[in-house]
């Protein structure tokens, strides 16, 4: 594994419990870091701290980040405990399988509202600390489906072509204020929504798993190493950009 210095560094790592997440929270207390971790799901989080408390420092939020006030009142929390934040990692995610037309009107709007709204909320709640203190590294996570659409996950491509979108102009936004903002598209990464996904619409999945020239699934180890470079200091002259997580799937 290749170091990186993130000695100092408080990391907030949304739908930390699982995935790439957790990979990623493992990479930042590799390298250095306090890490504190989000989700909706108590057990899961706490036992995700447990396996990575000898890492270093860890600590847990239950977080339900389409909820404006829900965010506002834990990132105070978060503040009063580390002091400050310098990364935010937004990996927390949903999904929804079935034909678009056919969707039910409250499961397009909760997709939106964790992919989409839940990406802004964490942003809002934890971007002026950064501004202020002249330093941040956030990194939005978007999806390959956000760039070509993928059938049956309607709302999902949406929500996500939204935080391509998102990430360009809060990066410009940001850009003088000594924050660095970019997000990471992966296609099918061996997670827990992966799979809760595959056994939901297998057919659009196996439609995607084709288009992966290397013919597996990522690991999420391996988005993690990717995330971990985005979070330092040495991120330092890109800034708004997307970063494809593809197995050579990507064309544009």
């Amino acid at each position: 594994m290749n170091q990186i210095d993130l000695g100092g560094r408080v990391a907030v790592v949304t739908g930390g419990g699982s995935g790439i997440g957790y990979a990623s929270a493992e990479r930042f207390l590799r390298s250095g870091a306090t890490v504190e971790l989000w989700g909706r799901n108590p057990t899961k989080l706490e036992e995700a701290r447990a396996a990575l408390a000898p890492l270093g420092t860890v600590t847990t939020q239950v977080v339900d980040i389409s909820q404006w006030d829900t965010v506002d009142a834990a990132a105070k929390r978060t503040l009063a405990r580390h002091g400050k934040v310098d990364i935010l990692f937004n990996c927390a995610g949903t999904t929804e399988t079935g034909p678009a037309l056919k969707m039910p009107i409250e499961a397009w709007r909760e997709s939106i509202a964790v992919n989409l709204d839940g990406v802004f909320f964490c942003c809002r709640a934890f971007g002026p600390g950064m501004v202020d203190k002249g330093y941040g590294r956030i990194i939005n996570a978007s999806s390959m489906a956000g760039k070509d659409g993928n059938a049956s996950q309607a709302a999902y491509s949406s929500a996500k072509a939204g935080v391509i979108a998102f990430t360009k102009a809060l990066a410009k936004e940001l850009v003088a204020n000594g924050v660095i903002v970019n997000a990471i598209a992966p296609t099918l990464f061996d997670t827990p929504l992966a799979q809760a996904t595959l056994k939901g619409a297998p057919e659009a999945m196996k439609i995607a798993f084709d288009k992966i020239p290397m013919r597996r699934m990522g690991r999420p180890e391996e988005a993690a190493a990717m995330v971990a470079w985005l979070a330092s200091e040495e991120c330092s002259f890109t800034t708004g950009f997307t970063f494809d997580l593809s197995g050579g799937r990507a064309t544009y």
